[in-house]
């Protein structure tokens, strides 16, 4: 199933290849939650608003790693910068009014295609929140432990 692009949303074919990355800390850079979140683990979806701040040009620092969730959608909504949302073999940049999501089953990663402030709203189940919430609790980034809360949400590290 291809992932849905909506209003400024274009596809692109950038050609940045996964394979440069090296230990799955270095994958993890994601910013902490923000403090706007819309839900919890005990509702039906969580919004969580997120900021990354951007950094120097050069190769794409992943948000996330590339993974995929085998029974839960994803979605984003950009409300500041350019998000960048590789979904299966589809580069999406997603800019500010635009929303990309990614169906269950389907590997992704994103990142802040910009180097200036990338802003959006994290739409996600509570399954997903709560692998976020994991993901942030941990100090221990071995791949062994990172591929074990993964499958705890039955969700798949791929990178």
């Amino acid at each position: 199933m291809a992932s849905l692009v909506t209003d400024l949303a274009t596809m692109s074919g950038c050609g940045e290849t996964l394979s440069e990355v090296v230990t799955v800390a270095e994958l993890i850079t994601a910013p902490l939650l923000a403090q706007r979140v819309l839900g919890s683990i005990s509702n039906s979806f969580v919004i969580a608003e997120w900021r990354d701040a951007g950094g120097p040009p050069g190769p794409p620092r992943y948000i996330a790693p590339l993974h995929l969730h085998h029974h839960d959608d994803e979605a984003w909504y950009v409300l500041e910068g350019v998000l960048r949302v590789k979904s299966g073999d589809n580069e999406m940049e997603a800019h500010p009014g635009a929303a990309v999501l990614v169906p269950r089953g389907t590997p992704h990663t994103y990142w802040n295609a910009g180097s200036g402030v990338l802003r959006y709203l994290l739409i996600m189940t509570p399954n997903i929140y709560g692998l976020i919430q994991d993901i942030h609790a941990t100090t221990d980034r071995r791949a062994a432990n990172m591929q074990a809360i993964f499958h705890k949400h039955d969700s798949e590290l791929l990178g």
